[in-house]
């Protein structure tokens, strides 16, 4: 296992700066969100059940952050408090903006490759970690 530290700029979006991570030449094709906090200055979270995001407004607190990377995308959660400390969490969407930093902890995996097909079951692109043969390591 490698890791990645990554510290995003106010105004970077979360989401598509990590689905970038595996876009970079040599990083890999399989890697996990070990810790993410900062701030947001507003954010798109789709709560359980739901089919659209939420739009939350205002200063927030990244409080934690979690989820799985593939050349094929991102599946991340997070939950984040506001400055009364209301706490908001389920699936991170696009439009996570940070406001002044976001420290993120990246697991690369080397011996695997995530991919993201269609789930006839759930009706979702599911995540597919296979590991890679000893003889493409």
């Amino acid at each position: 296992m490698d890791t990645l530290v990554l510290r995003l700029q106010p105004g970077d979006d979360l989401r598509a700066a990590l689905d970038a991570v595996l876009k970079q030449p040599g990083i890999g094709d399989a890697a996990f969100v070990v810790s993410g906090i900062g701030s947001l200055r507003g954010a798109s979270i789709r709560f359980a059940g739901a089919e659209t995001a939420t739009r939350i407004e205002g200063d927030l607190e990244i409080l934690t952050l979690a989820g799985t990377l593939s050349p094929d995308g991102s599946h991340l959660h997070l939950s984040v408090s506001d400055g009364d400390g209301r706490v908001s969490g389920g699936h991170a969407a696009p439009g996570c903006v940070v406001r002044t930093t976001a420290e993120i902890l990246v697991a690369v995996l080397p011996e695997w490759r995530f991919s993201r097909e269609p789930d006839a079951q759930t009706g979702y692109a599911e995540l597919v970690p296979r590991r890679r043969s000893s003889q493409t390591l």
